[in-house]
Parts: C-alpha cells; structure tokens; sequence
C-alpha cells in the first residue's frame, strides 16, 4: 500500500504544470541532441548545470533525466533514417533499422523503436519504484566501511565497462580521483594542490570540468571531422509496423527491456551495453539469423528496448545509494549538490517528493516521447542540416556564460577551457573520460569514508574485511578486476565494443 501512496505522491509533484513543462523541455531537448550526432546527453547536461541553479530542485532533476532518456529515442531517428546513430547507444538499431528504411519501412522502424523504448520505458519505471526503497533501507544500514567498499565497486566496475584500454581506464580513474584531492583537506582544514589560488580552495568546479571534458572537447573533435558530414534526406510513411511485425517485436521487446533493466544498474556504459548484448541474444535466438544486417524487426525491437531500459534502472543506485553508474548519473549527482541536496538513502526519507516525483516523471516523459517522436520525425532530420560551424558558436557562448553565472569566478572559464583541451587531447589518445569523471565525483566521498572509518576503527585497516558487507564488496571489486584481465574476456570485450571504434 506504502509503493501505491509513494506513486500517487510522485505523480502529484511530477503533474504540477511547471514539473510538466520542464519534463516536456527536457524530452524534447533530449530527443534533439539525440538526434545530432557528436553532441550526446553527457556533454548537453553537464552544459546545463550552470542553468539548473536557477530552478526548483525537482524541476531541474526531472528536466535533466527527461534528456537523458529523451536521447535514447533520438539517436534512433537518425540511426533508422540515415545510418547515423546520434547516440552511442543507437549503433546496433542502425544495422538493421537503416536496412528496413531502404525497404520502404522507415515509418515501421520508427514506430517499432518508440513502441519498444515506451514499454521497456514503464517496466524499467516500475522497477525503479519497486527496487529503489527496500535498497535505500539497506543503505540506511551501512556505515563508512560499506560505503568506501560499495564506491570501490564502482569504480572497478567503470573500468571494466569502459570502452578501449582496461589500462587507461584505469588511467583516467586515477587521473578523477587526484583531480577530487584539489582543495581544502576535511579534517585538518588546510589547503592542498591549489598552486596558491584562493578560487580553488573549495576544490576544482565539478560544472567547469564536466562542461570542459565533455562540452568543449566533443565541439572541437566534431569540428574536426565537419567535412566529412552528409545527411541524406529520408521520406518517412506508414508509421504503424503491420501485424506480422507487431508480432515479431513482442519477444524480443521483452528480452531487450529484462536484458536492459539487469545491464542498466551496472557502473559503465550500462545502456550501450544493454544494447549490444541484445542484438547478440536476438541473433542466437532468431530461427532465421541470416535475416539479421539485412532488417530484422527483432534487431530494432530488442536493442531499442535494452537502451531505454538500461538508461531508466541506472537511476537506481543513484537514487538508492547515491553512486552513479555513469557519466550521466554522475552529473546528476552534480545537480544535486548545486541544488544543495546530498545524495544517498537519505534523500527518500527527506525529501520524498523529489524521490518519487523523480520517478513519476520517467513514465510521463516516455508517454510525451512516444507521443512527440513520430510527429516531429521531419523536423528533427532537417535538423541535421545545421552545420556545426554555425550551432557550435552559440553552444560555447551559453556555456560559458552559464558556467561564469554560478560562481561569477573568472577561473572556472579558465578550467573549461583548460579540460576542453584535456579532453580533445584524451579522445584522441583513445582515452574515455567517463572514469575520469566518476572517479573526480566519487573521490571525495571515498577519501571521506576511507578516513571516517580508520578514525572509528583506531587506525585498524582490517575493519574493511571483518565487516562481512564490507568484505563481500571489496571481494567482489577484487574478483571483476581479476576477470577483466583473462585474455578470453579481454578478447571478448574488445569485440563488443568494436562498433565503437
């Protein structure tokens, strides 16, 4: 009765006109940096942050997930109508998806990937709503031992999901957590790594490196390739799938969102992942593999499902926990510290209006997705039509702007331009900047555990192995850092990720 309750209070935040109107910006901002490839939801929220210190608590947490979900329904636009998958984890939709529109059946696609993505969409909701209480009483439970071990886990686990070198994702782990040191140490009160700058004796601004690192090294690696961009223009009709094809997407559709909603919660890259290892699963299970590359519905049906519900579970352990399972997560953790909100278990029973209107608003944003998608279908591909050169100039000026708007401090613009260049020198080193910036959000919070929990145990390491929730995390940490080391799932890795090259 509690869960029907909770629901009804998330629905009562969520359906204020003024949640409503900034859950609608953000799905149908969402769908548009969906649907331009090379900008991505991590770059466009961390260049919102500066805005969101402006708005409600709940307002600006529903208009940043409404993007993040928004995207994956966006990158499958483009990837069906023009093999460009605006969103990493559209890749595996546009190998069958672009097949089916040059059959004649793009409008098919289309309504396939929406139908899909909104089902998966409300289960994976659900599930959010059912999972996420019973999880925060645990976490309710846990003291600084737990919590160093449970960020340790997460931060091997964005390792090993991470694209390209296990190596330099380890790297960039290291390279976040040095970054989180900047500042003023919390029990002494002196500053360190601050080169002598005042400015940064609070430590480095999270908006300013995340708009750097994401925002302005993705402009200047999508300049670079400017002349190489064509769009091809694709008449869409018939956006409803015939009956043989509603039929073939019902199986895959459920496998996709189970496959999705299990991948999610995983730190990394769980909505890339989620879509991936569907097409795998539909391909082995497909009595006609052979029709898979050439518009297979079950190649469009069950990776859209996986994406869409992989992108709504990672909210769990964000919501439950306060850990993020990826760069999207991490800078939602971002908002609410602006916002002046600590994430963790204690957000539920504080304030559970955010909590469950959070939740609400998924479901009322996949329905305005599903209902806005297909209409706009024609406004979003002539979208594609704007060259870089001419939105990227307004991109950077408003970023700017927004991130100088939140401290008025003239080094924070000095830092994006700064982690602009890190960044660009990172892509092109082959370097992924997610495990950079899970480990700048979490090494606070883990030096902080580390010392709280030496302090209560006198100095003895060992309490991180004799409290037995501890030592189960530290050996689960330890075992999945073991295993993404064996050649075979190197080798297996690598192909998974192969479309990503």
């Amino acid at each position: 009765m509690d869960l029907f309750s909770n629901l009804a209070l998330g629905f009562a935040t969520a359906g204020t006109p003024g949640n409503l109107f900034f859950c609608l910006i953000g799905v149908l901002l969402g769908t548009l940096i969906g649907v331009l490839p090379g900008i991505g939801a991590t770059a466009t929220i961390a260049m919102l942050l500066p805005i969101t210190f402006q708005l409600e608590p709940v307002s600006s947490l529903i208009m940043l997930a409404g993007i993040y979900y928004g995207a994956q329904y966006g990158g499958s636009t483009t990837a069906i109508l023009i093999n460009m998958p605006g969103e990493s984890s559209s890749a595996v939709t546009a190998i069958d998806g672009y097949q089916m529109a040059r059959k004649g059946r793009a409008g098919a696609a289309l309504a396939i990937a929406a139908l899909g993505s909104f089902f998966a969409g409300t289960v994976s909701t659900f599930l959010v709503a059912i999972f996420a209480p019973p999880l925060t009483a645990i976490a309710l439970q846990f003291g600084s031992a737990e919590y160093f071990s449970l960020m340790i886990v997460g931060l091997v686990s964005s390792i090993a999901l991470a694209h390209g070198s296990v190596v330099k994702a380890l790297a960039m782990v290291a390279l976040g957590l040095l970054l989180g040191l900047v500042g003023t140490d919390i029990y002494t009160g002196t500053p360190r790594f601050t080169l002598g700058i005042r400015e940064y004796a609070d430590g480095l601004n999270f908006v300013a490196l995340a708009v750097g690192v994401f925002g302005v090294a993705e402009i200047l690696r999508n300049l670079e390739g400017e002349s190489t961009r064509t769009v091809l223009m694709a008449k869409v009709s018939g956006l409803l799938p015939s009956r043989q094809e509603f039929k073939e997407m019902i199986a895959p559709v459920i496998r996709g969102t189970a496959i999705g909603s299990a991948l999610g919660i995983l730190p990394g890259g769980g909505a890339i992942l989620a879509s991936f290892a569907s097409y795998t699963v539909e391909k082995r299970m497909s009595k006609t593999p052979e029709e898979f590359g050439k518009g297979a519905v079950a190649g469009v049906a069950g990776p859209e499902s996986a994406n869409n519900a992989g992108a709504q579970t990672s909210f769990i352990p964000l919501l439950t926990l306060g850990i993020p399972a990826n760069p999207v997560m991490a800078l939602m953790i971002g908002a609410m510290i602006i916002q002046g909100i600590v994430p963790g278990p204690n957000v539920a029973t504080e304030q559970p209006a955010l909590f469950w209107g959070i939740i609400a608003s998924m479901w009322i944003g996949n329905l305005m997705l599903v209902i806005l998608n297909l209409p706009l279908i024609g406004l979003w591909v002539k979208l594609l039509t704007v060259p870089y050169y001419v939105l990227f100039p307004v991109i950077m000026a408003f970023c700017s702007i927004g991130v100088y708007s939140v401290n008025a401090n003239v080094y924070d613009l000095y830092a994006v331009a700064f982690f602009g260049l890190i960044g660009y020198v990172l892509a092109k080193l082959r370097c992924e900047p997610a495990p950079l910036l899970l480990g700048f959000v979490l090494g606070p919070l883990l030096e902080e555990n580390l010392r709280r929990a030496m302090i209560l145990s006198r100095g003895d390491p060992t309490t991180f192995v004799t409290r037995p929730i501890s030592a189960i995390l530290l050996a689960i940490a330890v075992a999945v850092l073991i295993v993404v080391f064996l050649p075979s799932v190197k080798k297996k890795r690598e192909e998974v990720f192969v479309e990503e090259a």
